[in-house]
């Protein structure tokens, strides 16, 4: 069975710099994927590359079975039945809402495009504001033209650069839940570029996290998160803090909180090199626990207040863990640390 999108061993230059590096990226119908990562990391030029913006050095592009990019194949954006999105969302301000979304449908019947606009501004609960133009709209307003004026097209796969960046933080989660009801509803496969995680784990099925232009670990949220392949997804995806540990024959993690077993088949694999000896354990804040206690082995030394809870950081025995919890606590106070249950995470020890 095919994919929906399906790119092989793709490489990508510009300006004469190699940006993409025999990347490879499996889509299936109905996905929504992020590709996240810092700028200047390949996700805005991998983006373009589907869409048929910038040549491939080498390497293949499918939609489903038809190559639209390969060694001897390329397709013009406006044969690879693409939609896109873009961080401005590129309206025409000349044109009323209803026009905005049936511009691609110029080719259409005059009633069948009608019918089309008329579905789409009912899907984006836009209707009674079809003869507005772009400048009367609010942010998340004009967001919900582009996406209708991108489905209106039928495409086989849609393209958002950077879709939320411009929506006020108060309305922002309300419109990621949204838009992904409707792409779920009208059955839409989309790739989208974010560099934040909090819109990844929001809107993507699955996520690519992307440095330097390769991808360094694909799957869903809780994957990458709970088992990252490396300590740049790691960090990237969450803050954490390391203790050492020795990883021992039995598969029992030796740590300054004591002997822990370690699940071989989920642990071990986020670092092939880590099979024994000294290694780092990541701990999430959410993975310790901390009491008040006048004769605990640590000390709060910073408070930062989150809003729902506080963030701590914790000496203990001379190491630095975060920890999130909802009791108040104060700087200079001392505490018990405790280890909450859950899945190891441990990479080799970089000494």
């Amino acid at each position: 069975m095919s994919h929906a999108l399906s790119i092989t061993q793709l490489s990508c230059q510009y300006h004469g710099q190699a940006v993409l590096n025999n990347l490879s990226l499996p889509v299936e119908d109905n996905e929504i994927v992020c590709l996240l990562g810092a700028s200047g990391c390949g996700k805005t030029t991998l983006l373009k590359a589907i869409a048929g913006l910038l040549p491939l050095t080498q390497g293949e592009i499918r939609i489903r079975d038809r190559v639209i990019a390969s060694d001897n194949v390329w397709l013009p954006p406006e044969k690879r039945n693409i939609g896109m999105i873009f961080q401005d969302y590129a309206l025409f301000p000349h044109l009323t809402v209803a026009q905005n979304i049936a511009f691609g449908l110029r080719d259409w019947p005059k009633a069948k495009a009608q019918a089309k606009t008329q579905e789409m501004l009912e899907l984006v609960h836009l209707v009674g504001l079809d003869a507005r133009y772009p400048h009367q709209l609010s942010g998340g307003q004009q967001q919900r033209v582009a996406i209708a004026r991108a489905l209106a097209g039928e495409p086989d796969l849609i393209l958002l650069d950077e879709p939320f960046s411009n929506i006020d933080t108060q309305v922002r989660h309300a419109l990621i839940k949204e838009i992904r009801r409707i792409f779920k509803k009208q059955g839409v496969t989309a790739i989208f570029v974010t560099h934040s995680r909090e819109e990844a784990f929001a809107f993507a099925d699955r996520m690519a996290v992307m440095n330097n232009g390769v991808i360094e670990q694909f799957g869903t949220a809780t994957e990458l998160y709970y088992q990252p392949s490396s300590r740049f997804v790691a960090e990237f995806l969450g803050t954490g803090s390391y203790l050492p540990a020795t990883l021992e024959h039995n598969r029992t993690l030796a740590t300054p909180f004591g002997p822990i077993a370690v699940n071989a088949e989920q642990a071990l694999t986020s670092t092939s090199t880590a099979t024994q000896g000294n290694v780092e354990w990541l701990l999430r804040p959410q993975n310790l626990r901390v009491t008040p206690d006048a004769d605990g082995d640590a000390v709060i030394t910073d408070v930062l207040f989150m809003g729902d809870s506080c963030r701590y950081t914790v000496d203990y025995q001379g190491h630095s863990l975060l920890v999130n919890s909802h009791l108040v606590l104060q700087e200079g106070e001392r505490v018990k640390v405790a280890v909450e249950p859950h899945e190891p995470v441990v990479f080799a020890s970089a000494s």
